[in-house]
Parts: C-alpha cells; sequence; structure tokens
C-alpha cells in the first residue's frame, strides 16, 4: 500500500481585513494524498482553492492566517513554523508549487540561471558555481530544454510554452514529495496544455515529483489528469470521489451545475448545451447557518437552509449533501 505524503485534518484558514472582519475562506476540509497520486480540486474561482493550498504549505502572508487544523507532510506537522523554518525545511524540498500566472511569475530582470540557482542556494548555500552548473544543465535538459538556450536567457526572450517548462523545472529542482500545480494550463493554448501535463506525467514517472494537487477550474480537464476529484465551495469540500465517479455521476448538485456548465468533449457530454450556474456563492464574512448552495441550488428543500450539511459517504464517494442519492 503507498505511503501517505499529505495529511490535512479540518483545516480552517482564514483572512482579517483592515476593518478587522474575519472571511473564512477555508472552513474544515480534510483530505490525504498519497504517494504516486494526483487529486485534482476543483470549483469556481474564488471557491478557495489557491487559500487552501496556500495553508497546505504554510504559507501564511497577512492579511491570511491559519483558524486551526493541522497539515503533516511525510508524518511531521508543518503547523507552528516560523517562516523562516517553513521555508528552509518544508517549501522546495517537501512541498513545492507551480503558481498561478507561472507565465509572469519570473523576474524579467534576472536570467534564468541566476533565478534557478537561488533556488539552490536557499535550501543549500554550500553550493558552489560549478556543482549549481552542472546540476541545472541536467535538470533542464531532462524536461526537454536546451541548457545554452535557455539558462543565459531573460524570461521576455522565451515563448510561452518553454516559459512554462521552466517554472516547472525551477518549482521542482529539490524533488519534493509533493508538487501543486496551481492552474499550471490556464494561459497556454490547447497544444501548450497537453505539452505541460505530460511533462508532468513524465517527472512523476522519474520520481523527481512524487505526488500531485492539480488545482482547476475546469472540471472535465481533470479526468485526464487525477486519480481523484475533489469539488470545492465556498471554502468545503462538497463532493470527493475518483475521476469517473465525479465526471460522469456527480452525485452533489453544485457538481452536477458545475459539470453541466462547462462546454465538455467527453462521451455523453459533448451535445449538451452548456447552462449557467444561476446567482452566485455566499458572502463567507458573514455566518451561513444551513447548506452554502442553497440559494443556487435548484433541488434545494426548506431545511437545506437551516441545517449545515456534513460529508457522508453516498455511491462509494463523500457527498456533503443529505438529500444525495
Amino acid at each position: 500500500m503507498a505511503d501517505t505524503v499529505l495529511e490535512v485534518e479540518d483545516l480552517r484558514v482564514h483572512y482579517l481585513t483592515r476593518f478587522g472582519v474575519r472571511v473564512q475562506a477555508v472552513d474544515g476540509v480534510s483530505f490525504s494524498l498519497k504517494e504516486g497520486e494526483i487529486l485534482g480540486i476543483a470549483g469556481e474561482s474564488g471557491c478557495g482553492k489557491t487559500t487552501l493550498v496556500s495553508g497546505c504549505m504554510g504559507l501564511y502572508i497577512p492579511p491570511l492566517y491559519h483558524s486551526s487544523g493541522d497539515v503533516r507532510i511525510g508524518g511531521k506537522t508543518i503547523v507552528g513554523l516560523t517562516p523562516e523554518e517553513n521555508r528552509k525545511s518544508v517549501l522546495g524540498r517537501k512541498i513545492a508549487m507551480i503558481p498561478q500566472g507561472a507565465l509572469n511569475s519570473l523576474n524579467p530582470t534576472r536570467k534564468i540561471k541566476d533565478l534557478a540557482a537561488d533556488m539552490i542556494l536557499s535550501h543549500d548555500e554550500s553550493a558552489d558555481k560549478r556543482e549549481i552548473n552542472d546540476r541545472l544543465r541536467q535538470r533542464f535538459e531532462r524536461i526537454g530544454l536546451r541548457p545554452d538556450d535557455v539558462l543565459n536567457a531573460y524570461p521576455v526572450q522565451l515563448p510561452a510554452g518553454t516559459k512554462q517548462r521552466v517554472v516547472i523545472g525551477i518549482s521542482t529542482l529539490l524533488n519534493p514529495q509533493v508538487v501543486v500545480a496551481d492552474e499550471p494550463t490556464s494561459a497556454l493554448d490547447v497544444s501548450t496544455q497537453k505539452a505541460v501535463i505530460k511533462l508532468l506525467f513524465d517527472l512523476m514517472d522519474q520520481s523527481i515529483i512524487h505526488s500531485m494537487l492539480f488545482i482547476t477550474h475546469e472540471l472535465p480537464l481533470l479526468r485526464h489528469v487525477s486519480n481523484r476529484i475533489a469539488v470545492m465551495y465556498a471554502g468545503e469540500f462538497v463532493e470527493v470521489g475518483t475521476s469517473e465517479q465525479v465526471i460522469f455521476d456527480g452525485r452533489m448538485p453544485y457538481t452536477k451545475a458545475l459539470m453541466g456548465s462547462m462546454l465538455s468533449a467527453e462521451p455523453g457530454q459533448k451535445s449538451k448545451k452548456p447552462v449557467a450556474i444561476e446567482g452566485a456563492p455566499p458572502n463567507l464574512a458573514h455566518p451561513i447557518k444551513g447548506c452554502r448552495f442553497a440559494e443556487r441550488c435548484p433541488q434545494v428543500q426548506p431545511d437545506c437552509r437551516e441545517n449545515r450539511q456534513v460529508i457522508r459517504i453516498v455511491g462509494g464517494r463523500q457527498v456533503r449533501c443529505q438529500y444525495a442519492e
């Protein structure tokens, strides 16, 4: 049985506005990730996906704060570490991120070799120039790039697909146990998206990447990427199951509505006309008494607005809906 590399237990993360209002952006999320597994996390923009992974990495930069809950990587908690301890012992080594907007995450005034060297030196100050150069050349060759063409270039000199590969190469230089891919294909054309996903799979095959959280708002994409899918809404997981279960047999009304709102080339889906989800997500600055999807749900019942829904097992997967069958 594969080892569990990441455990998230009842994690709560909040923002604090300048007026002192607390916004509970992640509210009681629990999941685990095994060695070699890819967990896809899907949901509308603003549902808490990026905030969740910031919490998983211990990146609490005000106005973002840890409320409660635990995050363990390799069985060891990262909650309570100082920013410096987290940077030296966790980030890059145990968990790393391919950031959202990766094409804009490279400093345009510095060469690629200098940006990549900083990643190594921040964790190993004793590394010498020759060792770093050899390491960078080997890694960039493994991800399909010509070191002589890339390492001495500035980001602005590289096409989008190459820049995305560079970001992936730098993010995985230290062979992290878990990689968080935060919408890594959102700014790319279809052919480049395919190449980037293939590269991530190749890195897993080579054990450069061990496990992955793949974040996206494109639910159908996850069928081709992830082993399991967690659907997120208003700071909570509302359905967690295998990719096939969630894509083709979603039980939570929000999962069904999310799939129905997207163009999809999946069998049985491509002939359907997309239907927008009416309304907007709730304001998390205010207490929510019942189901968070109640105001938008086409199957809402009177007590849905009164009773908070809890995760239960329906059809072999976790669903946050008492009326799901």
